[in-house]
């Protein structure tokens, strides 16, 4: 069974990364940071919700700013997309060190091997591909995945429900899947900040079979290191990390200091089921929010259904495989509670 940190640890190295930030954001911002706080609250709000999912789910804080930057604050695309990174550097940077110090369970093999080629996609993509795509078609795609990635979790806990807690086969095949999403979900996080925590949770819960508590916080590790490399990128690459951006990072800095590690805290308390369903919930909202509010061409909109029923045939291959399948008469030592 896995291991669950202490609360009460956990909660004080909480509030200490949230003082260090805190202090850090007035000493280094000062006025122009307390005026960006009052100009571009609404992005505060946004992110007081968003820093919670990208700490407590597989999602990352930009699943919900890149959209509701776009969709509802008219931020145009490529601004959205580095205040996502640049932000998430801040607030999963956080949650990070929040799991790594209070040692929540992690599948660090697929760290190890995922990591690496996600750092080289997302480089790659923010260089060469972001520029390339239209901001519609950036959403679109990632609303196709996450979609797709939902339909066959329901699959998978509907037809082969038992987990493990870690990888049970790590072979060269293995090996070579993780590296694979890892560079798959890093080119896709250089377009839309996030994208290597869903590609690399579907092939961990759908394909290993690896229980959605150990591999929520491996997500958010694996997508912190993306964030990293892909800010990197942009404030010393491209040089693009100015104005507006960084005035509505100032005004989010505070909230997420605290919102990402809290929703860490609050992942290591829930049980399976739990993290599913807020899963399937934002799943809904972005596909709802996507079809309401992303214009669509008739080509568009055969692209979108197209890419979302080749990434579904992918998934629910992982889903219904039996390479990887939990046996029942090991599921009690396997699978953990709740």
């Amino acid at each position: 069974m896995a291991h669950r940190p202490a609360v009460g640890r956990m909660a004080r190295t909480n509030l200490a990364l949230a003082l260090v930030v805190f202090v850090g954001w007035l000493v280094l911002g000062g006025d122009r940071a307390v005026q960006a706080v009052v100009v571009h609250w609404p992005v505060s709000l946004t992110m007081a919700l968003g820093s919670m999912v990208g700490g407590g789910t597989s999602e990352g804080g930009g699943a919900v700013g890149f959209p509701v930057l776009t969709k509802v604050l008219a931020v145009p695309a490529d601004q959205a997309r580095l205040f996502s990174f640049a932000i998430q550097s801040v607030g999963m940077g956080a949650a990070t060190i929040t799991i790594v110090r209070n040692r929540v369970p992690l599948e660090w093999r697929a760290i190890r091997y995922g990591a690496p080629p996600a750092a080289l996609g997302v480089a790659v993509s923010s260089l060469v591909l972001a520029p390339l795509l239209p901001a519609p078609t950036v959403r679109l795609l990632f609303t196709a995945v996450l979609v797709s990635m939902g339909l066959a979790l329901w699959i998978s806990r509907r037809f082969a429900p038992n987990r493990r807690d870690a990888l049970d086969i790590l072979g060269p095949r293995e090996r070579a899947i993780l590296v694979g999403a890892g560079l798959v979900g890093g080119a896709l996080s250089g377009l839309a900040a996030v994208g290597e925590n869903t590609v690399m949770f579907a092939v961990l819960v759908l394909g290993f079979r690896v229980c959605e508590r150990t591999v929520t916080p491996t997500t958010v590790v694996l997508l912190t290191i993306v964030t990293w490399t892909g800010f990197a990128t942009h404030a010393l690459v491209i040089g693009d990390f100015t104005g507006p951006v960084v005035d509505m990072w100032l005004a989010a800095v505070p909230v997420v200091a605290v919102g990402a590690p809290l929703g860490a805290l609050l992942m290591t308390r829930m049980s399976r089921t739990a993290i599913v369903w807020i899963l399937y919930v934002l799943i809904s909202i972005e596909f709802a929010s996507t079809l309401l509010l992303v214009p669509m061409s008739s080509g568009a909109a055969v692209l979108f259904a197209l890419a979302i029923l080749g990434s579904s045939a992918v998934c629910v291959r992982m889903a219904t495989s039996a390479r990887y399948r939990v046996p029942a008469d090991r599921m009690e030592v396997l699978a953990p509670a709740g």
